[in-house]
């Protein structure tokens, strides 16, 4: 039964079927093929049940909040300021690539819209300039990855949705591990650049009067990291309500720099239901697959192969490592969160592991999906932001940096309170 779902999920997925509709239709067919009951007729309530949740209310409304930053040209100045600050490094700009994206996954929560937001600010500067497009594009689209690690984070939510897992606790657990893995990923790119500097770019100095007259630029994305994983970790708001806060200080701070318009608002709000119908479409689908998976019997199958199997719960968390990485070369990383986890977690968590700390070495392997091809998603957002050039360069050059997240999956691994300090403060 697991090889039949497995089979018509990748051919599905080869035919280019929307995601929503694959796992819709899985569900339907292994309905039909393996269960003894109708369970097309809980399907109602199935998928209104998934959506009645006001958890999911916190999508749209970070979506919506990095679309505001996005559209008031935000990151333009955030980028030039920690240019000044960091462009002295081997690399040069590729350390400001890393940073700002850095700083701008502290309010956005999504991957995609970091790497778009820094890749229109950085690009026509490195081509300006002259830096190679490997390294230059791969920092981008690494750097980019860490939307989803460093709190607000989407699919942190997703999980903790899926997992019934706080997310307030999953936010503090991802913020050590997305710092540390945003320090590798600068340290990696300066050994890089002393080892082949051709790859970098020329190292620029600032003064320091135009260093500290710069950070005026940084405060309006501290101040709303403040505001939303603020109020959360104080225990003023939850993740939803901060959500809201967050979407009212962007307003406020586009307001009073006289960058907020009609038209800003309009695209915003268009971009926020694109990508939102997207997601939850998704999410409320998965609801009902994981229905029929349970009903069926494939997730107590699974389990009881992998029981069976003899292995140690290291040996199994390993060969959960490898899946992952594989099947994150051939699934887009949502659909692949959502389709996995309800079968997984169970199995992690009754080996003895902690699930904050799986959830946060879950979103470092999907990180890791984001930029390997052929289907990492910002690959192909970096390289539609480019505007041209060879598509090769985008990967090749993302490539150290999924080495570098590698080192953090082994570092996670070896030491879980990595990711488990800050929850435990929260106790």
């Amino acid at each position: 039964m697991i090889l039949v779902s497995l089979a018509v999920l990748l051919v599905l997925l080869i035919l280019s079927v929307p995601v929503a509709a694959t796992l819709i239709v899985l569900g339907l067919f292994l309905d039909e093929f393996f269960s003894p009951f109708p369970l097309i007729n809980a399907m109602g309530d199935v998928l209104w049940s998934a959506s009645d949740s006001f958890l999911l209310i916190a999508i749209p409304l970070f979506i919506l909040l990095g679309e505001i930053l996005v559209r008031t040209g935000i990151a333009k100045s955030t980028y030039r300021a920690l240019e000044s600050w960091l462009s002295w490094l081997p690399g040069g700009l590729l350390h400001a690539n890393i940073a700002t994206a850095t700083l701008f996954s502290a309010t956005s929560g999504s991957s995609v819209a970091t790497a778009a937001t820094i890749g229109t600010v950085a690009i026509p500067q490195g081509k300006a300039m002259n830096y190679d497009p490997k390294l230059f594009t791969g920092s981008i689209a690494a750097g980019g990855t860490l939307g989803i690690m460093i709190p607000p984070s989407i699919n942190l939510i997703v999980y903790g949705f899926l997992t019934e897992t706080s997310i307030p606790k999953l936010f503090a657990a991802g913020l050590v591990p997305g710092l540390l893995l945003a320090f590798l990923f600068v340290l990696g790119t300066a050994l890089i650049c002393l080892w082949r500097p051709s790859l970098g770019g020329p190292s620029t100095h600032h003064s320091w009067r135009a260093r500290f007259s710069g950070l005026t630029s940084l405060v309006p994305v501290l101040a709303l990291f403040g505001i939303v994983v603020g109020s959360i970790y104080a225990g003023w708001a939850t993740p939803t309500e901060a959500a809201s806060l967050g979407v009212i200080g962007a307003l406020l701070i586009a307001l009073s720099m006289g960058k907020l318009s009609t038209s800003v608002v309009m695209e915003a709000l268009e971009g926020t239901m694109r990508t939102t119908g997207m997601i939850v479409l998704i999410i409320i689908a998965s609801y009902f697959l994981n229905f029929v998976l349970a009903s069926t019997g494939i997730t107590r199958e699974l389990s009881s192969f992998l029981e069976s199997a003899g292995l140690g719960p290291y040996m199994t968390l390993l060969l959960i490592i490898g899946l992952y990485i594989v099947l994150g070369f051939f699934i887009e990383t949502l659909s692949l969160m959502v389709i996995t986890i309800p079968i997984v977690a169970p199995i992690i968590i009754a080996l003895g592991f902690d699930p904050i700390w799986f959830g946060i070495l879950l979103i470092l392997l999907i990180e890791m999906a984001l930029i390997t091809p052929p289907v990492g998603l910002n690959l192909y957002v970096v390289q539609s932001v480019r505007k041209g050039g060879s598509f090769n360069d985008v990967m090749i050059g993302a490539m150290p940096y999924v080495g570098f997240m590698m080192v953090m999956v082994v570092l996670l691994v070896l030491f879980p309170a990595l990711a488990l300090y800050l929850p435990g403060i929260l106790n």
